[in-house]
């Protein structure tokens, strides 16, 4: 992140943080954040889990609950949200919990550009 210091500025800095969200445990440990911007019906979704706790099966119930929460205080039509097209374990998440991928662009982040797929789902499944 130092390398992008764009993103550096947005996580130190209290001032930019804006509706975003870190997200603890029962025990009070830290396991993630959200950030949730919201523009024409669509909330668009930043998140993150803490390393250590990835690749254990947690992802799916960290999601769920983050939009369980996203569809409470912002009442979204649908949700949007950018992935790097080789981030393979979190795509696999996103997609269990139904978004779907619609097209893939290059984006600029920790100092390099790379392919990201834009992801959305609906509000409700059903």
């Amino acid at each position: 992140m130092e390398s992008d210091s764009e993103d550096l500025a947005l996580f130190t800095n209290p001032n930019n943080w804006g509706d975003k969200y870190v997200v603890f445990d029962s025990s009070g440990e830290r396991v993630g954040f959200f950030s949730f911007e919201l523009e024409n019906g669509t909330l668009e979704i930043g998140l993150g889990m803490h390393p250590e706790l990835t690749g254990q099966g947690r992802g799916k119930s960290f999601v769920e609950a983050g939009l369980g929460f996203a569809a409470e205080r912002y009442d979204p039509d649908g949700f949007s949200l950018a992935v790097a097209t080789f981030n393979e374990r979190a795509i696999s998440v996103y997609e269990e919990v139904g978004f779907e991928r619609r097209e893939t662009l290059m984006q600029e982040t920790n100092g390099g550009e790379y392919e990201f797929f834009h992801m959305t789902r609906s509000r409700s499944l059903e």
